[in-house]
């Protein structure tokens, strides 16, 4: 047996998400939580991070969620996937708590000077001493990258992050979205168009639209 595909005793027996959710939800099962909490934490920590450029405000996000998918857990139907749900729960949650974030920003910002634009709100922070000319290469397509999928629109943002970096299948995207699968593989395909162009300005390449159909970012090294 290949190595890879080795899988211990333990988890053949395992149960499902499906199942720990489902004492969690009769029972309010602190060890059935603790588990789904275990894994899907770095999940959710992915997603968020994506989703806000914020990997400190995404932790914050993660506790969120986890709160909110206990107590909603009466709204979890038995049938139903869990990692469905899931999804879906963070990408309401994580939209809401951004509209609310930048309506806060609008009002406490004062207007923006043409003259001195400052820097981007998902920027890195600048280092102290100046950095070898291959990293500071990576930390400015790195960011280039982070701020272009910031800018996609809402749906189209969450259509790339499911499909590019958390696996999704269209299908399965769908579901969690509440669209047809048609819809969505035409937003990621227009979500990838909008990146290349993004990028395209943000690092001074040729544009072009990416040619692969498989759903996959340009060849840009990814943070």
């Amino acid at each position: 047996m290949r190595a890879g595909r080795f899988v211990p005793l333990r988890a053949l027996f395992a149960p499902s998400d499906e199942q720990l959710m489902w004492r969690v939800q009769m029972s309010g099962d602190p060890g059935a939580f603790g588990e789904l909490v275990r894994r899907w934490e770095a999940p959710l920590q992915r997603l968020c991070t994506r989703l806000t450029g914020d990997s400190h405000r995404a932790e914050d996000l993660v506790q969120e969620i986890f709160a909110r998918i206990f107590t909603q857990r009466h709204r979890y139907r038995p049938d139903a996937r869990f990692s469905t749900w899931l999804w879906r729960v963070a990408l309401n949650h994580t939209s809401s708590a951004l509209r609310q974030l930048h309506l806060h920003r609008e009002q406490l910002a004062p207007p923006p000077d043409p003259d001195s634009p400052g820097p981007h709100p998902l920027a890195d922070p600048p280092d102290a001493a100046p950095a070898p000319d291959e990293a500071a290469l990576r930390r400015e397509t790195g960011e280039a990258v982070r701020r272009a999928v910031s800018e996609l629109p809402e749906t189209h943002r969450a259509i790339l992050v499911l499909r590019h970096y958390e696996g999704l299948k269209f299908r399965e995207i769908a579901e969690v979205l509440d669209l047809p699968e048609g819809t969505v593989k035409t937003r990621m395909t227009e979500a990838l168009h909008l990146l290349a162009r993004r990028l395209a300005r943000a690092l001074d390449l040729p544009t072009a639209p990416p040619t692969s159909r498989r759903g996959r970012l340009p060849r840009t090294p990814v943070p």
